[in-house]
């Protein structure tokens, strides 16, 4: 049974901090806060860690960085540029790379570092969406991570851009089509940002600027934000033997999870160590300078902008005069639309399901992905549409590997982008209801047993066994589909409600039958999502369960 002391290891710690904050109370009920254990958390974990090697190895990289673009012959160590006429922050970044000691090394670390953040707050926001763990409380924490990503979006951007290469000019110059193809005010953006006419010698060093300083203070508060909110709701955690919404089941915070966070932490930098190591990446001194009438063949961004890229490379070549403004939407919609698809229907997404269907409780109980078959089909149908565009990002480099025509794969991807989401939903929806079956079959029947069985009759069976105890608590705890709450559809005598009726009114009636569609119930019904048991509490609200675990009541 757990206890209010604190580990004498730091209990001094907490007298000292006590004496003159008067925190101890405070202090000791963290040390205890539970933290539900489970692979699919440590995903959120990895983008906090590369986050900070990020702004370690960020910070190394300022030391010896240039940032501007006045001209400058190079005469350093890689003897192939000498002579060669560049920006300074193009050799100031091979100074980086041959002549400081570890410079490539840390280069290369900062580089996957940030591949890797990007990486993990997509596999991340995937694993929050496709559990439903947005919903309410926990909507903000939910918009904060969506703006968070988006950040993080422009802060790579703005990362890889800096050393005026050949390659990041590419991107850079992409960059000052967007901007010059936004309708009535593009010209004065792309003046305001590049200070003159591009590549000039302003925007490098305001580049710098706000990748060092802007947008690491903003992601800072927002790290801050979804971390002090995350710790004041509580974990969700997915249904099982004693667990609860009113309770979070898993390991104290001390010693348990700081242990094993630590340790996360060192294994997490020595895999990025090793990629900075061993596997090159961003080899600038291969690309040579950035000069406006040059390009890298087969050049390919970093892959968080890669769906960004296969828009714009697939988009047809549309433009519009309208009142003497020349609209180029061959430009504008590639940058804006699917970018903004995603980012807004990810942001509004947990206000049209509550919407949608009446939920305001509050959820503290991961779902099931099988058991929300729309929803889960619709994320699938969207990771479709971002790898389809993703993988147009790289048609050149597809045309040449597999000998088909350039011109074929372009036209392919253009059909590929509506086509391949709509059969992502429909294969994704028929896995869920196949997933639900099944488990509506093991709990009513039992699982196999492999064990068989010969009848009186001369009938052979295999002799089924009921599920384990463990087991039988997952699926028990499937929740009851949604359903409008009562008054909102239609009364006795069939006549719809005034709130249902109109566009809206029918819109939300629809999208509650799509929510509430093909739902297999489990056994005679839904259970309530609680799991079976439970253990006794100490005073502050924690227990101890079987197998070292700790309940602790959770808010709301």
């Amino acid at each position: 049974m757990s206890t209010t002391t604190p580990p004498k290891a730091i209990d001094g710690a907490i007298g000292f901090a006590d004496e003159r904050f008067a925190t101890a109370g405070f202090l000791r009920g963290k040390m205890k806060k539970v933290f539900p254990d489970h692979w699919s958390f440590m995903l959120g974990e990895i983008a906090l860690y590369s986050f900070i090697i990020l702004l370690l190895s960020g910070t190394f990289l300022t030391l010896w960085f240039k940032p501007s673009m006045s001209e400058v012959v190079y005469h350093g160590s890689y003897t192939k540029l000498n002579g060669v006429s560049m920006s300074e922050a193009y050799s100031s970044t091979l100074h980086i790379s041959f002549d400081v000691r570890g410079g490539l090394l840390m280069r290369q670390i900062h580089h996957w570092s940030a591949i890797l953040f990007l990486g993990s707050i997509m596999a991340h926001m995937l694993r929050v969406f496709f559990t439903g763990a947005y919903r309410k409380p926990r909507e903000i924490n939910w918009l904060i991570g969506i703006t968070m990503f988006t950040v993080a979006i422009l802060e790579g951007l703005f990362g890889y851009s800096l050393p005026d290469d050949l390659l990041s000019g590419t991107g850079l110059r992409i960059t000052q089509g967007v901007l010059q193809s936004i309708p009535i005010v593009g010209s004065y953006l792309y003046f305001f940002a590049f200070g003159g006419s591009f590549p000039g010698h302003d925007f490098i060093p305001r580049l710098y600027t706000v990748h060092v300083l802007l947008i690491p203070g903003i992601l800072l508060a927002l790290v801050g934000a979804h971390f002090m909110i995350l710790w004041f709701q509580g974990h969700t955690q997915y249904p099982g033997k004693n667990r609860a919404e009113k309770s979070v089941l898993g390991k104290p915070f001390y010693p348990v999870f700081l242990i094993k966070t630590t340790a996360f932490f060192v294994f997490t930098f020595m895999v990025v160590a090793l990629l900075g190591t061993f596997a090159q990446i961003n080899p600038i001194w291969l690309f040579g300078p950035y000069t406006p009438d040059s390009i890298t063949a087969g050049s390919q961004p970093d892959f968080y902008m890669g769906f960004l890229e296969g828009a714009l490379r697939i988009m047809p070549n549309w433009e519009t005069n309208l009142w003497g403004h020349t609209v180029s939407w061959n430009v504008l919609v590639p940058a804006l639309v699917p970018l903004g698809l995603i980012m807004t229907g990810a942001a509004v997404w947990p206000f049209i399901e509550q919407w949608a269907t009446g939920d305001r409780r509050i959820h503290h109980i991961a779902d099931r992905p099988r058991n929300a078959p729309f929803r889960t089909a619709v994320g699938m149908a969207t990771v479709a549409f971002y790898g389809l565009l993703w993988l147009a990002g790289g048609n050149d480099v597809l045309a040449d590997k597999f000998h088909i025509s350039l011109y074929q794969t372009t036209w392919f991807f253009r059909f590929a982008v509506f086509i391949g989401p709509a059969i992502a939903y429909i294969v994704t929806k028929r896995i869920c209801l196949g997933l639900q079956r099944k488990d509506a079959e093991e709990y009513e029947h039992g699982v196999e047993s492999g064990i068989i069985k010969m009848l009186p009759s001369g009938e052979f069976i295999e002799v089924h066994e009921p599920v384990k105890e463990a087991a039988e608590a997952v699926l028990s705890a499937k929740p009851a589909a949604p359903a409008l709450v009562s008054g909102e559809e239609e009364d006795e005598n069939g006549i719809p409600s005034p709130a249902s009726r109109g566009p809206l009114g029918r819109a939300r009636r629809a999208l509650n039958g799509a929510f509430a569609a093909d739902d297999i119930p489990i056994g005679n019904g839904h259970a309530d999502g609680n799991g079976h048991g439970a253990a006794p509490e100490d005073a502050d609200g924690h227990a101890e369960t079987e197998g070292g675990d700790h309940k602790e009541l959770s808010r709301g």
